[in-house]
């Protein structure tokens, strides 16, 4: 199983399948930064110990923002009915079901990087 937060190495996948999206100090500690991809809406989460984690900003329950939730160790609560998701597999913790999209992000040299919800190419 790799850390989401270390570079790749020798896996195959190619560097240029990665994307900066910020520096880490632009995510507050405990806290979330929303970006606009063509995946949709992201949250970028961060915890106390400077991991960062990419979801939809969408809860499983009724699309609730999930960036305006409370993290706390590597779960966010849901500020609209309290589900609480697991931030690195976008699981609902039981007793409540569901699980929103996530995407790999990691931090190299101070800069968040993801994969998986790249930007549309202009026309």
């Amino acid at each position: 199983r790799m850390d989401r937060n270390s570079p790749i190495g020798g896996s195959g996948v190619s560097e240029m399948e990665w994307q900066r999206i910020c520096d880490l100090e632009d995510i507050p500690r405990l806290g979330a930064r929303t970006i606009c991809l063509a995946a949709g809406p992201i949250a970028l989460f961060r915890t106390r110990d400077d991991r960062v984690f990419a979801l939809l900003d969408k809860c499983p329950h009724k699309a609730g923002p999930l960036s305006q939730g409370i993290v706390h160790g590597t779960r966010v609560t849901c500020p609209l009915h309290d589900m609480v998701i697991e931030l690195e597999t976008g699981l609902a913790v039981a007793p409540d079901e569901g699980r929103a999209e996530t995407f790999e992000a990691r931090v190299i040299s101070g800069n968040v990087e993801i994969r998986g919800a790249l930007t549309a190419a202009a026309e």
